[in-house]
């Protein structure tokens, strides 16, 4: 039940932080707006649902994690589902930069990880990997759907439907929750040892974390958020280019089992490199040929490096400072991993405003995953005395 009801959790995020890269295009041309207006939508949402999963990161170690899930199904529902309503930039700031993404930070990966670890502490990179790839195969079927739901009758109803989605799960979330082992858990708690925050920001491998972390989400968000304008600059219509996102989930869902499975073998370390080397390869190929073809190789191998961190935040962690604090430094990274992502889509959209295409950003990424590779050997698993 742990596994399910944190899999369909992600299942739902998975497509619904996606949607605002789907419908980019569609609702700037619709409304007049300039894409840097949705993209700081964009920015703030990535801003405060950061904040929201330290805090639910917080909360999931000091509660059931499974009700502060169904808290954030819930606002984050009502939030996306008002999203259809929007006629000003400030709606979109207060509907997604706020409501959407204070829920969205609740419902997240953090408490869903939290859980798990809890659950699974014996292969914990691959239930988690498990789970996470709910993300991605949210994006390749919600992305798929909503992608004809787009040309079919508009952008305002892919919100429409994404609102029901949330509020559709939130009862059977609650049912799974119905007498869930809190016992256990609560034992869990008092058994596990670790540092707390301020005792891990002593140590280099924390830093390391946050920096590869923030690198990380500048290189996601940016690309998840722009990646169908850019198709459709070059020449794909609104379905093909929407369906781009949605395939580019497969391929997440790909990489994340390999790297969880990978890390119980052989730690973390090894499969977050080898994502950043495909990262590399890729926003080179893009600065050079910007064709049809080379588009869809960039979506398809960036996305199957899009979710490889994710399972790994909490291995990350837990082979570094211990489980005792896992929320809160599970979430704190991830806080600066996205509040890195709303600036890598408000770079996107500045850039192109400004620039008239994505150049820039592409070189700024590019630079970013090298200084990634030099700190991963900071990373290296403590040495057992």
């Amino acid at each position: 039940m742990v596994l399910v009801a944190g899999f369909a959790v992600l299942f739902v995020g998975g497509g619904a932080r996606f949607a605002i890269g789907l419908t980019l295009k569609s609702v700037v041309d619709d409304l007049g707006w300039g894409r840097s207006e949705l993209g700081l939508a964009v920015a703030l949402f990535q801003v405060v649902s950061a904040g929201c999963m330290f805090l639910a990161g917080r909360l999931s170690d000091r509660a059931n994690p499974r009700l502060v899930l169904a808290g954030g199904l819930l606002l984050a529902g009502l939030g996306i589902g008002a999203m259809s309503l929007v006629a000003a930039p400030w709606h979109a700031l207060v509907l997604y930069g706020v409501v959407f993404a204070a829920g969205n930070g609740a419902a997240s990966l953090i408490p869903v990880s939290v859980m798990v670890t809890r659950a699974f502490p014996e292969r914990t990179g691959l239930a988690n990997a498990a789970v996470t790839a709910g993300m991605s195969l949210g994006q390749l079927v919600m992305i798929g759907v909503l992608a004809a739901v787009l040309v079919a009758i508009g952008w305002r109803s892919v919100f429409v439907w994404l609102g029901a989605a949330h509020l559709v799960l939130l009862p059977l979330l609650l049912g799974a929750i119905r007498g869930g082992g809190d016992r256990g858990e609560a034992h869990t708690r008092r058994a596990a040892s670790g540092l707390t925050i301020r005792e891990a920001a002593r140590t280099r491998p924390f830093w390391a974390l946050l920096a590869v972390y923030a690198i990380c989400g500048l290189d996601d968000f940016f690309v998840s958020t722009h990646v169908v304008a850019l198709a459709q600059d070059r020449g794909l219509d609104a379905y093909l280019a929407g369906n781009l996102l949605a395939v580019m989930g497969l391929t997440a869902l790909l990489g994340v089992m390999a790297a969880g499975a990978w890390s119980d073998r052989a730690g973390p370390l090894w499969p977050a490199a080898a994502s950043f080397v495909a990262r590399l390869a890729v926003f080179g190929l893009i600065l050079v040929d910007q064709s049809t073809v080379s588009v869809a190789v960039f979506g398809l191998v960036f996305g199957a490096t899009f979710l490889v961190t994710a399972p790994l935040t909490v291995v990350f962690v837990a082979t570094h400072f211990g489980s005792r604090h896992l929320g809160a430094l599970t979430g704190l990274i991830t806080m600066v991993h996205h509040i890195a992502g709303g600036l890598g889509a408000w770079i996107g959209a500045v850039t192109f405003d400004r620039l008239g295409g994505y150049d820039a950003a592409f070189a700024l990424m590019l630079a970013s995953n090298v200084v990634v590779l030099a700190l991963l050997p900071l990373l290296r698993r403590p040495q057992v005395v």
